[in-house]
């Protein structure tokens, strides 16, 4: 029998924690109430099953650019990857497994959309309004994640268009390819991995480049049989692995913040792609203008040999407009195709979550960062929005596992969680000049980073020109940072009594 959207199931039940969506940040926040003894939380997903970005990204040869044995929980390490670098089938059957394991799966009421999450300062809970109906919370962990909703470019002349367009992250599996005059537009993180599998079906291809990105060697390889018997047999080649691959990362991420030190491995791969790409005019046409990591750096071994493929044109333009089947890029030339694919990102500087939430004083969220650019407090709560939690928020991002960036940041909240419940508190706010003197700070020390000196224009900065998403110091300052939760960064309101005159959950 369908819920009548208007039913309010919180007539007699107040969550003390609301969960919203069931990716990896998702799961995790639920595993982890379970193990600190919380049973009265609510998990909703929009989708009919668990895994986020990982379910919704089917394109052909999707998959992790962070090896597997860091990009897994730190609670449940798996034995099971074919590969060192997991592709999503892979992922999407862990994350699977993993909420079947802990008991999560049977808590989460799949196909209930978040509408709205307005909190009530009278009653000092969460009013959440949802496709399935309304809920109250006494707290919420926002768990959408940074990366869900995909940006197509609004080209002039696009509704003229005959043939079939998709974007990567809606990837149209009912259009066979073969055959196909096909269009791409983008080189970014998807589009390096479905270029090389979709170049041998297609009669040809032309790619679109507006900015030629950092690619790097990709050191895959298969696992095999004997491979994930043996991890399965000592896990302490499991953990030895993760910790290799973290040690790594810290490496990178030095150099990110020190751009001369990436100096040497800038000319290394340019002196590479001498080797990798003989014809002259496109060596330079994918040679990056701008300092190694400005922008996401790519790992690949199958992308420069699928864009010198017979049936393959590389565009290092932008297209700019569309007439009928005819696409045009910015330096005019003409290509006639049957299908566009679209490997343009997403939206992250605005998050599809901040135009649902609506704060202490009435204001939506996402009106708000259109004049200020999105900010938080380590990236975990928002001015004006008490008792609520956001995972993987603004200027909390390093190079690393965003598995293992969700777990830490999660640890802090959740120790949150408990200190509202333990001391009765009913609102919990950050306080205005912590997250004023935070993001000082932050921007400040932002500026010598080759994301913000690296020449480039990166999803890392939004409209305003503000860098929202980069962290710009070590994984290790940021996870001493999240270890303990500090009370005195908060405004607290003690609960008194009941307010909401309901029964708890």
């Amino acid at each position: 029998m369908p819920v009548d959207k208007n039913t309010i199931h919180s007539s007699d039940t107040i969550y003390d924690t609301f969960i919203v969506g069931a990716g990896i940040s998702g799961i995790a926040a639920a595993i982890k109430l379970k193990k600190e003894g919380y049973h009265h939380f609510k998990i909703i997903e929009k989708a009919k099953r668990v895994g986020g970005t990982w379910r919704e990204n089917t394109y052909p040869g999707c998959g992790c650019d962070v090896p597997s044995s860091l990009y897994s929980y730190s609670f449940a390490p798996s034995s099971k990857w074919s590969r060192l670098f997991a592709l999503q089938p892979e992922i999407l059957e862990y994350l699977e497994d993993v909420s079947d394991k802990f008991n999560i799966t049977p808590l989460i009421e799949f196909e209930n959309e978040l509408e709205q999450a307005a909190w009530d300062d009278t009653r000092h809970l969460w009013v959440m309004d949802t496709s399935k109906g309304q809920y109250l919370a006494r707290t919420v962990i926002f768990a959408t994640g940074p990366i869900t909703e995909s940006q197509i470019p609004n080209l002039p002349g696009l509704e003229t268009f005959k043939g079939e367009t998709f974007h990567s992250a809606r990837w149209n599996h009912d259009i066979d390819l073969t055959g196909k005059r096909v269009a791409v537009v983008g080189t970014g993180a998807s589009a390096i991995q479905f270029i090389p599998q979709i170049q041998p079906k297609v009669k040809s291809l032309v790619v679109f480049q507006r900015t030629a990105p950092w690619v790097l060697p990709k050191p895959d390889l298969q696992l095999g049989t004997k491979g994930k018997m043996l991890m399965d047999k000592l896990p302490v080649i499991q953990s030895t692995w993760r910790k290799a691959v973290a040690g790594s990362l810290n490496v990178i991420n030095f150099g990110l913040r020190n751009p001369s030190v990436l100096e040497p491995v800038s000319t290394a791969v340019k002196q590479l792609l001498k080797v990798q790409i003989k014809d002259k005019a496109l060596r330079e046409a994918v040679t990056p203008d701008f300092t190694l990591g400005c922008k996401r750096i790519l790992f690949a071994n199958n992308y420069y040999p699928a864009l010198q493929a017979s049936n393959t044109q590389l565009i290092p333009h932008g297209m700019t407009r569309i007439e009928g089947n005819t696409v045009i890029s910015a330096n005019g030339e003409r290509h006639e195709v049957d299908v566009i694919i679209w490997g343009t990102g997403f939206n992250v500087s605005h998050p599809p979550i901040g135009r649902k939430v609506i704060d202490a004083k009435g204001q939506r969220i996402a009106d708000l960062w259109k004049k200020t650019s999105p900010e938080a407090y380590l990236g975990a709560t928002l001015r004006d929005v008490p008792n609520a939690f956001l995972v993987l928020g603004p200027n909390v991002l390093v190079y690393d596992s965003f598995i293992g960036l969700a777990e830490t940041q999660l640890d802090y909240i959740i120790d949150g969680l408990k200190l509202i419940k333990s001391k009765s508190i009913s609102k919990l706010t950050i306080k205005p000049e912590v997250l004023e003197a935070h993001n000082q700070k932050v921007q400040k020390h932002l500026k010598g980073t080759v994301f913000n000196a690296g020449g480039c224009r990166s999803y890392y900065l939004d409209e305003n020109g503000r860098n929202f998403a980069a962290w710009p110091w070590s994984l290790a300052t940021l996870k001493k940072r999240l270890s303990h939760f500090n009370m005195a960064d908060y405004d607290v309101v003690i609960q008194s009594s009941n307010k909401a005159g309901k029964k708890a959950a």
